[in-house]
């Protein structure tokens, strides 16, 4: 990994669901309307590897958001790209193995030949009469394109007269051309596509959802404003607003099980992940401080490879972040109920004793949630430390959650109402008959 990419590894991949469909649609699958194949690959790739330097991050931003201001189209159909994808794979083959460039066959190759004269044309068309120019960000792509198009090895290609089938003469010239001597140029061609094919896509996703350009700061503020930010993979969000620097740089979040922690955690690392790419994200606003690595801890699985219980595993997880912190580097670390594998005594001598360390470092990010509010009243004498709940209103013996974050810390439990509006004591008590399970299942979603 260089040292203008992100850090960070498979278990924040999979809390924040940036790839995979775990519990629902990933974050890539949101981003994603691009029309190729090649286009969804180097998206994907994209979110593989985040940036982690402020020019590159606001350059491929400031991108977007012009594709998105002038509301940019994909000039090309998918079938053309496929049939020039395909054409195209022998090019590689020809040059690795000696192959003859004649090894498709005779409709292949006229298809393939017309598919490059339509794409080239149809690039220089979109070039004369498209607003490319006007994204000053976009500069070394747009006259890189500009070179092929003037190249004279290409000269004929525009020229071309598309009245009806090319000569055999011709087609055996142009399939020359493409796939031997010119190749590498087609292929640069071909990979400037798939780079406007993710940016057009980028950029529909943030019209079509309202999503926000954040402005990128220099690595080492401890910078994070965020106003009505959310998790993009809700119907119906609840938008939130944070704002930290230096002297709050560690929060503690409390609140009871279903009062939204895990979303509104989510929803934080995620957009400071996306921002990362360069991406809009799920917000009103949102500024930030470039971090080195962003590494979140919410669904931490057992080890029992290594036979190592949950509380090992959490052990072993902020092992991890203490040795990345040593580095002096700025980080964004994430830990949803810190410590839920051991007993309550353990857990908050545990939480407070990390949290401690943790706020040492100055120009890191800290986000604990914990149920055990002790741990919190332990940790008010440190200045850089702030108290978030999201809290729980009782209507009669219903809870009822606001997802909405407040000051302080609480100490909302209601475990016992739940179990018993659940009427789980009494099946036990008396052997009342039970809901079918299905039914029940299909209930409950939490």
């Amino acid at each position: 990994m260089t040292d203008h990419a992100l850090h960070t590894d498979e278990q924040t991949i999979n809390d924040l669901r940036i790839l995979g469909k775990q519990d629902g649609r990933s974050v890539y699958e949101i981003y994603n309307r691009a029309h190729t194949r090649g286009g969804e690959s180097l998206l994907e790739k994209m979110f593989c590897n985040p940036l982690s330097d402020k020019e590159a991050i606001n350059r491929r931003s400031s991108i977007i958001e012009n594709f998105a201001r002038l509301n940019i189209s994909f000039p090309f159909t998918s079938s053309l790209l496929d049939v020039v994808e395909k054409y195209l794979l022998t090019a590689t083959d020809v040059r690795s193995t000696g192959n003859s460039p004649f090894s498709l066959g005779e409709k292949e190759i006229q298809s393939g030949v017309s598919g490059i004269i339509e794409l080239t044309r149809a690039m220089k068309q979109f070039v004369d009469n498209g607003d490319l120019w006007k994204i000053e960000a976009y500069a070394d792509e747009y006259n890189a394109i500009l070179n092929f198009l003037s190249d004279p090895a290409f000269e004929p290609v525009l020229r071309e007269q598309r009245k009806g089938h090319l000569p055999y003469a011709a087609i055996t010239a142009y399939d020359t051309l493409f796939r031997n001597s010119e190749s590498n140029k087609i292929l640069k061609l071909l990979a400037s596509i798939y780079l406007l094919d993710v940016y057009i896509s980028v950029a529909r996703t943030a019209i079509e959802r309202g999503f926000v350009f954040p402005r990128a700061q220099e690595k080492g503020l401890c910078l994070l404003k965020l106003e009505g930010v959310y998790y993009p993979g809700l119907e119906h969000p609840v938008k939130n607003n944070i704002s930290i620097d230096s002297s709050s740089n560690v929060i503690f979040l409390t609140g009871a099980n279903m009062a939204g922690k895990s979303t509104f955690l989510r929803a934080i690392s995620t957009a400071l992940y996306v921002a990362h790419l360069g991406f809009p994200v799920a917000a009103d606003s949102m500024e930030f401080s470039v971090m080195d690595g962003v590494f979140t801890t919410i669904n931490l699985p057992d080890n029992l490879g290594i036979g190592a219980s949950h509380f090992y595993a959490e052990v072993l997880r902020v092992k991890k972040m203490a040795t990345a912190l040593s580095s002096g580097k700025s980080f964004f670390i994430l830990f949803d109920e810190l410590f839920r594998g051991t007993n309550v005594k353990d857990a908050q001598e545990a939480t407070v004793a990390v949290i401690n360390g943790f706020a040492t470092n100055k120009n890191s990010i800290f986000f604990i949630s914990s149920h055990i509010v002790e741990a919190g009243e332990s940790l008010q004498q440190l200045a850089n430390v702030s108290f978030l709940y999201l809290p729980t209103r009782m209507s009669g013996h219903q809870p009822t959650y606001t997802y909405k974050l407040e000051q302080g810390i609480t100490d909302d439990r209601h475990g016992m109402v739940i179990i018993r509006n659940e009427g789980i004591l009494e099946i036990l008590k008396k052997g009342k008959k039970a809901e079918p399970f299905d039914k029940m299942t299909n209930r409950i979603n939490i």
